[in-house]
C-alpha cells in the first residue's frame, strides 16, 4: 500500500470525482466570461473549444514524432490512420487558432476550422458546432476564453491516460446541468458510478448497449476497462440512443475522438417511441436512464410489445425503462441502470405488480444501495439494478432463485459541503462482493475486478490468472444473499436495508459508571474550553468597538 497522503490531499487522492487542479479554475473564469449568454447556449463554445484544444495537443505530439523520424512525412494524413492518431487539419489546428485569437474575424476562423475537421473525418458530418462567427459572440471574450484554454494540455501522451478530456467534459457538463437545471428527469452520472456499474459488469466482449448514452461515459468505461486488462477495442460493439439533439452531438464527439467505433443511429431519436435499434439483443445493458419521468407518452404506448410484465403508468416512465432494458437483453445477456429508490418498494399505479413478476421471473440478480449526495444537480436518493437474462449461463454458479443485496449507504467521501463520491476502495469492495457471490462463493481477484482503472495502473492479466481470495459470506449491515421465498416473504420489496440487517456492534467491556464518569469529565473539559473561546471572541470584538 502506497504512503498516505497529506490530509489535505486526501480528497483528490481517494476520490473519483473530476478533480484535476485547473478544472474549476478554468470554469470559474469561463463562466465570468460567459457574460449574459445562456449557459444552454454557452456550452456549445466551450465545450467546441475543449474538443479543438484535445485533438490538437494529440495530433502535435505525434506530429513532432513525425518529423523526428527520417523516412515520414508529418503532413501526410496516413501516417497518423497508421498510428490511430487523429488527423487535423492545418486550419483547425490550435497553434493557428491561437494566432488568430485577438483578430475579428477569430469565429470565422472557428468555424472554417470545424468545417475542415467534419471533411476530412466524415463520422463528424453535420456534428461540430459551426456558429462562432455569428453576431451575438462577443469576440473579445472568445479570445480570453482560448487564451485560458490554450494553457491546459488536454491531449498529451500522460493526459490521454488520465482521461483528461473525459474529466474535464464530465466537469463542465455537471456544472451546465446545475446551472441549467435538469428537466425530464435528466442527471448527469458521477464519474464514480459509472466505474462502479463497468467494475461490476464487467463487459470484456460483447455488444454493449445505452438506450440513453448521454455524452457517452459507459461507453468510454468501458472501452477502458476492456483496455486495461489486455483486451482489444474492438472486443466489444458499441450501441446507444439518445434523445437530447447537443448531446447526442457531445457522445459522437467523445467517442470519435477516441476512435471508438459505434452505432449510436444516424440522429437523436427518443427510445422509447422510436427505437433506432428495434432487433438488438444486448450482451450488456449501461444506463442512467432519465428516471421518475412523468412525460414519457406512456398513454400511447399502452399495447407495446416490450411490456411482457405489465404495462408501466404514464405518469412515470422507470419501469417502463427497465422493461426497456430487459427487452433488449440477449439470452445470456445482463444489464446494470440507475434507477430511484422509489424504483424497489413503490406499488403506485400498478408498479408492485411489475416488480413482482420481474422478480418471479428470477431475473433481478443484485441491488445496490448508494449513499446520497453523489448526483451534482439532484438530490433524489438512487440505487442501482443488475438483471441477469440467464443465472445458470456457465460463465458463473447457478444463482437460480438467489438475489444479492448490497448496503452502500454509508460509503463514500465527501468532496465538499454537498456532494459525495465513492472512493477507489468502495468501488473495489462492492465489485468483489458481487463477483465474489456469482462464483461459487470463491473470490476472483485477477486484478480485472479492482486494478481494471481503479488505480494509476494498467494492468493487463490473463484471463485465466486466478488468485483465491475469501469466500462469499453474508455480512451484517453491507451484504446479504436473499432466496425468493425471502423476497416474497419482504412483500417483493428490493430494499437492501430490508435483508442486510445491522451491523454488528463491537463489543464494549467498560463498566457503564467507569464510562459516565469519563464522558462527564471529558463534557467538562469542552465547557470550560468554550468558556474560554468565548472571552477572548468578546475581548477582540470590543477591541474592534463591538459587542458589549
Amino acid at each position: 500500500m502506497p504512503p498516505r497522503k497529506p490530509k489535505a490531499e486526501s480528497k483528490t487522492t481517494k476520490s473519483n470525482g473530476a478533480t484535476l487542479d485547473f478544472e474549476a479554475q478554468l470554469w470559474a473564469a469561463a463562466d465570468k466570461l460567459r457574460g449574459h449568454m445562456d449557459a444552454s447556449e454557452y456550452k456549445h463554445v466551450v465545450l467546441g473549444l475543449i474538443f479543438l484544444k484535445y485533438i490538437s495537443d494529440s495530433f502535435e505530439e505525434v506530429h513532432a514524432q513525425l518529423q523526428k523520424e527520417k523516412d515520414a512525412n508529418p503532413e501526410d494524413r496516413d501516417e497518423y490512420l497508421a498510428q490511430n492518431a487523429f488527423w487535423v487539419p492545418k486550419e483547425a489546428r490550435w497553434s493557428f487558432l491561437q494566432g488568430k485569437a485577438k483578430q475579428p474575424e477569430i469565429g470565422k476562423f472557428l468555424d472554417d476550422g470545424m468545417v475542415a475537421i467534419e471533411r476530412d473525418n466524415p463520422t463528424l458530418k453535420n456534428i461540430l458546432p459551426k456558429d462562432f462567427a455569428r453576431p451575438t459572440l462577443d469576440k473579445i471574450r472568445l479570445g480570453e476564453l482560448i487564451d485560458l484554454v490554450s494553457g491546459i494540455g488536454l491531449g498529451s501522451s500522460e493526459n490521454r491516460a488520465k482521461d483528461v478530456l473525459g474529466r474535464v467534459y464530465e466537469y463542465f457538463l455537471s456544472q451546465f446541468a446545475s446551472a441549467e437545471g435538469k428537466k425530464g428527469g435528466e442527471f448527469y452520472t458521477p464519474p464514480s458510478v459509472v466505474k462502479l456499474l463497468v467494475a461490476m459488469l464487467a463487459p470484456y466482449k460483447g455488444r454493449v448497449f445505452d438506450p440513453c448514452h448521454g455524452s457517452g461515459g459507459m461507453f468510454v468505461q468501458s472501452e477502458k476497462f476492456v483496455e486495461a486488462h489486455g483486451g482489444k477495442v474492438d472486443d466489444i460493439a458499441v450501441y446507444g440512443q439518445e434523445s437530447n439533439p447537443t448531446t447526442w452531438k457531445l457522445s459522437k464527439m467523445n467517442l470519435a475522438i477516441r476512435g471508438i467505433t459505434s452505432d449510436l443511429g444516424k440522429e437523436n431519436a427518443d427510445s422509447f417511441h422510436r427505437d433506432l435499434h428495434p432487433d438488438l439483443k444486448a450482451d450488456f445493458i449501461l444506463a442512467n436512464p432519465p428516471f421518475n419521468m412523468s412525460d414519457w407518452g406512456g398513454d400511447r404506448l399502452r399495447e407495446d410489445k416490450r411490456w411482457k410484465y405489465g404495462a408501466p403508468p404514464v405518469n412515470n416512465a422507470n419501469y417502463a425503462w427497465i422493461q426497456h432494458f430487459i427487452h433488449h437483453l440477449a439470452p445470456n445477456g445482463s444489464s446494470g441502470f440507475v434507477m430511484a429508490n422509489g424504483s424497489m418498494s413503490s406499488n403506485t399505479s400498478g408498479e408492485g405488480e411489475i416488480r413482482k413478476a420481474i422478480i418471479e421471473a428470477d431475473l433481478v440478480d443484485c441491488m445496490v444501495a448508494l449513499p446520497g449526495q453523489l448526483f451534482f444537480s439532484t438530490q433524489i436518493p438512487v440505487c442501482l439494478w443488475f438483471l441477469a437474462r440467464n443465472k445458470n449461463d456457465g460463465k458463473s454458479r447457478n444463482r437460480k432463485g438467489e438475489t444479492l443485496f448490497i448496503d452502500a449507504r454509508k460509503m463514500g467521501v465527501l468532496i465538499d459541503r454537498v456532494h459525495r463520491d465513492l472512493t477507489d476502495e468502495d468501488i473495489a469492495k462492492i465489485a468483489d462482493t458481487y463477483h465474489a457471490w456469482k462464483k461459487s462463493g470463491t473470490m476472483i481477484k485477477d486484478d480485472l475486478l479492482t486494478d481494471y482503472d481503479l488505480t494509476a495502473k494498467n494492468h493487463s492479466p490473463s484471463h485465466n490468472q486466478k488468485n483465491h481470495g475469501a469466500d462469499y459470506v453474508d455480512v451484517a449491515g453491507f451484504c446479504k444473499s436473499a432466496t425468493l421465498k425471502e423476497i416474497q416473504e419482504q412483500g417483493y420489496v428490493l430494499t437492501p436495508g430490508r435483508y442486510v440487517g445491522a451491523a454488528e456492534l463491537e463489543e464494549d467491556d467498560e463498566p457503564f459508571e467507569e464510562k459516565i464518569e469519563r464522558l462527564t469529565k471529558v463534557l467538562e473539559i469542552q465547557f470550560s474550553e468554550s468558556t474560554k473561546l468565548e472571552k477572548i471572541i468578546r475581548n477582540n470584538l470590543q477591541k474592534l468597538d463591538y459587542g458589549q
